[in-house]
């Protein structure tokens, strides 16, 4: 009899991308299926930025505990059998920062979304850090247009909406709860930098930190008509 694995994904504020300590990058391979995952770097958002890749590499090549690899499709060398075979082998996809709708544009356009929700759905560990984590919810907050505004475009592998950079970038705290509360986004998770968030099956389980307090939010419109924001706590990394 086959058991059906759970389907996991990490919000991430953090992680290589930002931090030395490789606190969140830990917590998040602690909860891969295997005690050597295969991680997979996704560097669409910036482009398959050779600088991006390069940071990635530095902090995963020399740990005993995974096995990385990086996914370019600026530069795509697999056709499509081998791409879907490679995607699916990994343990964990690690989706880097930057503009998230030109990320979902690009995965769309190489079939790339459709075999991220089938390795989802038996069993990888999905995350990422800003873009990396707007991308799999059904709506996001983001600065892709230039402008802060809302983006009900994602993957929808979670149900709602997220904000990354809640405490750190200008007007993103305001713009984020005012999308809410119009309607605009549904009810979602804002991260403050620094933390982490892991959900499982589509409900939150776990919220860490790195850094004194920061926090992970609950953002849902309330019966007026307005945001209501409650920060939840979240277990000290560090």
């Amino acid at each position: 009899m086959t058991t059906s694995r759970p389907h996991l994904l990490a919000l991430l504020g953090g992680g290589f991308s930002t931090d030395a300590d490789g606190l969140l990058d830990d917590w998040v391979l602690g909860h891969a299926r295997s005690p050597r995952p295969r991680v997979c770097f996704l560097p669409t958002a910036s482009g398959d930025a050779p600088a991006y890749v390069e940071r990635f590499l530095a902090a995963f090549s020399d740990r005993p505990d995974c096995e990385p690899s990086v996914l370019p499709l600026f530069d795509r060398k697999l056709d499509d059998d081998a791409l879907r075979a490679f995607v699916l082998a990994q343990d964990v996809i690690y989706v880097g920062g930057g503009n998230t709708a030109n990320l979902l544009a690009v995965w769309r356009v190489h079939g790339v979304d459709r075999l991220l929700r089938e390795a989802y759905d038996h069993g990888t560990l999905m995350c990422g850090i800003s873009a990396g984590a707007n991308c799999w919810a059904e709506g996001s907050h983001t600065d892709s247009f230039g402008p802060l505004t809302h983006l009900a475009d994602g993957l929808g592998l979670l149900p709602g909406s997220v904000c990354p950079h809640y405490d750190s970038e200008p007007g993103r705290r305001r713009s984020y709860r005012s999308a809410v509360a119009k309607g605009a986004l549904p009810a979602g998770w804002a991260l403050d930098d620094g933390t982490g968030a892991l959900f499982t099956d589509g409900r939150l389980t776990e919220t860490v930190s790195r850094s004194p307090g920061a926090s992970v939010y609950r953002v849902v419109r309330d019966g007026t008509g307005e945001a209501d924001e409650r920060a939840l706590p979240c277990r000290d990394l560090s």
